[in-house]
This record gives C-alpha cells, structure tokens and sequence, in this order.
C-alpha cells in the first residue's frame, strides 16, 4: 500500500480570512500546485482516493490532484483537519484497506501530516519531519496489520525538486 502525504499549497494569510477554514490558495498556490501535479501526472502516479481536510485549502489542492487525472474520487474527511487525530484516520484506514486499493493521497496540514508520518514510521511523532507547502512524504505501509511503526519511508521532497 503506497500512502502520500500531501500538504496543500501556499494559502492566503490567516488575517485576511475570518476563519482559517476559509483561507483559499493564493494564485501562486495554485499554479505551483498544478505543476506539481503535472509531474506526478508525469511520472504516472495514480491515486485509488484522495482523502482531503475538510477546509478550503486542502479542497482546492486535492481538486487540482483530481483535475490532471491523479484520481477520479475526492472524500473529505475531518480527521485530516488541523489536530486531526491519527487514531480516527487509522479505523477509518482499517476498513479502506479491505477494500483491495493500493494507492492513497491524504492532503492535508503541517505539522499533522509530518507527525501522522512519524507515528507510521517510528511508532511515534518525534517533530523530526517538516512537509513544506505542496510537498509530498510517500509511505509503503504493510499490507496486514497495523501500520503504526511498520511503515517504511521512499519518498519525501519539497516542492522546488518537482517544479524545476
């Protein structure tokens, strides 16, 4: 089971929005965003689902994953919200996995999606990862059991290496 961890793109700032749900990407988050998902598209990834934060952000990045033909389902989920919890993701991963996927996007926030990294690969979050704006960390995660300490790290970059 490959598993990307994708944080959304640069969003407006915090002040300008009454809540953070709000914040859409700014108009370099999203052309950034795009060409990142170009490459992806390039290099024939392909996502079974893309799970995404419910708040606006991480919406307009997953659609934009969705729109160069990354996957065709988007689901929301409040579990990838900001302080989402790991645990809730992992019951709902429990019976996703039954399913037969292979291959799963979360988009979601930092510093949640570096520490969800840490517990999967370490047992537990040690604030040792940073995921940049629209970066990625990929996982393989093992096909039985609990993946929480099992997982194992291929791929992790910033953004700037997919956009040159």
């Amino acid at each position: 089971m490959h598993l990307y961890l994708i944080r959304h793109g640069i969003a407006a700032e915090p002040e300008e929005y009454d809540t953070d749900s709000e914040r859409p990407l700014t108009k370099e988050g999203d052309r950034k965003t795009r060409k990142i998902a170009q490459r992806l598209y390039e290099l024939e990834i392909q996502f079974d689902l893309i799970l995404t934060s419910p708040l606006l952000r991480a919406q307009q990045t997953a659609q934009i994953l969705q729109t160069v033909g990354l996957s065709s389902k988007i689901e929301a989920s409040a579990t990838l919200a900001p302080s989402g919890d790991i645990h809730n993701w992992l019951e709902w991963y429990q019976q996703w996995q039954e399913t037969g996927h292979r291959s799963l996007a979360l988009v979601g926030h930092q510093p949640d999606l570096a520490n969800w990294a840490e517990t999967l690969l370490w047992g537990r979050s040690q604030d040792a990862l940073i995921l940049k704006k629209a970066g990625i960390i990929g996982l393989i995660l093992p096909e039985t059991g609990s993946p929480v300490g099992r997982s194992q790290m291929f791929w992790l970059t910033a953004p700037k290496f997919l956009l040159s």
